[in-house]
C-alpha cells in the first residue's frame, strides 16, 4: 500500500510539472505550493531535472521541423553565405546571446534564489500583472525582424525567472510581445529558448541522478513521473499554442490574481 501511495505522488506531481512549465504560471512556483499545502516531499535531488528533462523532450517533439529547419538552413549559411538562410543563421545567435544572462546568473546566484511560499504567492501576482499589461497586444515582429537588443533583453527577462513563482515562459513572452513580436513568434523563441537552457539544467546534473542515494527503490517511481511529465507537456504547450493564438492571456493573469493572494493568506 506504501509503495503505492508512493506512485500516486510521484504521479501526481510529474502531471503537476508538466502541465504547468509550458504555460506562464510557473511549474517552480506550483512545486512549491504542493509541497507546503499538501506536504509533498520529494526524495532525491534529482527529480526537478527528470521531470523538466521530460518537459524538454514535449517541446523538441513540437517544435522539431522548426529546430530542423534552423539547424540546416544555420548551417547552409555558414557554408555558404546565402541570403535566403540569413534570417535562420541569425535567430540562432539571437537563441544563443538570449540563453547567456539565465545562465551566467544561474550559475553564479542559483544558490542564493530559494524562496518560501509567501515568496511564490507574491511572484504568483507579479507574473499575473506582467500577463495582464500585456494581454491585448498584437506584434508585427516576426522571426526575420528581430534584433539583438530583442533577445538581450528577452534573455533578462527568461534570468528573472530564477526567482521561484516568476513564469519562465510567462517572462520571456511578455518581453517579446512587450518588445513588438507576433503571438507565433514570440512563442517560438521563448519555447526554443528554453531548449539550451533545459540541454545545460540536465547536463551539469544528470550526475545526480545517478549519484542519488534513493535511486534504487525510485526507479519506478522516476519512470511514471518523466512519463507523466513529458505526456502533461506535450498537451499543455499544444494547448497553450491555441490559447496565444486566439490572444486569451487574460485567464493565466486572472489565475495568478486568484493563486497568489490565496497562497500568502493561507501559508
Amino acid at each position: 500500500m506504501e509503495d503505492f501511495i508512493v506512485i500516486l505522488k510521484y504521479l501526481f506531481l510529474g502531471l503537476l510539472q508538466g502541465f504547468t512549465e509550458p504555460i506562464p504560471v510557473s511549474s517552480s512556483g506550483h512545486m512549491e505550493i504542493a509541497a507546503y499545502f499538501f506536504n509533498v516531499d520529494i526524495q532525491g535531488m534529482s527529480f526537478a531535472i527528470l521531470v523538466n528533462t521530460a518537459s524538454l523532450f514535449a517541446v523538441l517533439i513540437i517544435y522539431r521541423h522548426d529546430i530542423i529547419r534552423l539547424i540546416q538552413n544555420g548551417m547552409t549559411y555558414i557554408k555558404t553565405k546565402d541570403p535566403k538562410t540569413k534570417a535562420d543563421f541569425r535567430f540562432i545567435i539571437y537563441l544563443i546571446i538570449a540563453t547567456i544572462p539565465a545562465g551566467v546568473l544561474g550559475v553564479l546566484f542559483g544558490d542564493y534564489l530559494d524562496g518560501n511560499i509567501k515568496t511564490v504567492g507574491f511572484t504568483l501576482i507579479v507574473t499575473g500583472i506582467a500577463l495582464w499589461l500585456i494581454r491585448n497586444f498584437k506584434g508585427r515582429k516576426s522571426d526575420r525582424d528581430l534584433t539583438l537588443k530583442d533577445a538581450v533583453i528577452v534573455g533578462l527577462a527568461q534570468s528573472v525567472a530564477l526567482i521561484p513563482g516568476i513564469s519562465r515562459s510567462g517572462a520571456t513572452i511578455v518581453a517579446a510581445m512587450g518588445l513588438g513580436m507576433k503571438q507565433e513568434t514570440a512563442l517560438r523563441f521563448s519555447f526554443l529558448l528554453y531548449i539550451p537552457v533545459s540541454v545545460g539544467s540536465m547536463i551539469l546534473g544528470f550526475s545526480d541522478i545517478f549519484a542519488d542515494p534513493n535511486l534504487d527503490k525510485l526507479v519506478l517511481p522516476y519512470t511514471i513521473a518523466f512519463a507523466a511529465s513529458f505526456i502533461a507537456s506535450y498537451f499543455a504547450l499544444k494547448w497553450f499554442m491555441g490559447i496565444m493564438a486566439r490572444g486569451n492571456l487574460k485567464y493565466f493573469a486572472i489565475y495568478c490574481f486568484i493563486a497568489g493572494p490565496l497562497v500568502i493568506l493561507f501559508s
